[in-house]
């Protein structure tokens, strides 16, 4: 199978599998979705919609959260891990985004990669998800699976996110980068990955990954 083949076969089964992608962070606006993707850096999705819930009742805007002290934003974000540094984040990044863009949340890779504890990966996500612009944000799942798969041979997300984009058609990309999370935690756990369930490894994997399935 070709790199073309097996994209066109993993868009197919993936869309089988989710036609419908909500983004699994809860969110109501492109700030609360920002701090959410900020929170869940070496964190589950589920952990940090148990955490936000919390932290926006007290303040789901920039103007509010920094009559919070960094102090009290650490307490309430403290199960997410990293606190002492996301804490200061979240602060320093409320207080740029009032002073540099009125409180709104910017719609540019760039502005965004400036504010402090966005990542390209963290923009990556606002962008697609907040402002429909296209984008392939890749975490641990993706870069894992696309390995796994042959779409890429990527030492690291960066280089992932490349092979990705040039083989998966741009209109895909906000919808299919979800769609393989998702498969991911449902088919495929980096731990102990099963042939009777992984069926897109069994079909177009590499020979290695086949070997790891059990």
């Amino acid at each position: 199978m070709t790199k073309k083949e097996k994209a066109a076969y993993i868009v197919e089964e993936l869309e089988r599998l989710y036609p419908e992608t909500p983004v699994p962070l809860d969110h109501t606006d492109s700030y609360t979705l920002l701090i959410a993707v900020l929170l869940s850096a070496q964190c589950t999705d589920k952990r940090v919609n148990l955490i936000t819930p919390k932290l926006f009742r007290l303040a789901d805007n920039p103007f509010d959260m920094i009559k919070l002290s960094v102090e009290e934003i650490r307490e309430i974000i403290k199960p997410c891990g990293l606190s002492p540094r996301k804490s200061q984040a979240i602060f320093t990044l409320s207080e740029m985004l009032i002073a540099k863009y009125n409180g709104e949340v910017p719609q540019s890779f760039e502005a965004l990669e400036e504010l402090p504890g966005v990542g390209h990966k963290t923009a990556s996500v606002v962008m697609a998800q907040a402002f429909g612009v296209p984008a392939f944000p890749v975490d641990t799942h993706i870069h894992r699976l696309l390995i796994r798969w042959g779409i890429t041979k990527g030492k690291n997300v960066d280089q992932t996110e490349k092979d990705a984009k040039r083989i998966f058609p741009e209109g895909l990309w906000n919808k299919l980068h979800l769609q393989i999370i998702f498969y991911g935690r449902e088919y495929s756990p980096s731990r102990s990955p099963k042939a009777d369930i992984d069926f897109i490894t069994m079909k177009i994997g590499t020979a290695k990954a086949k070997k790891e399935l059990k």
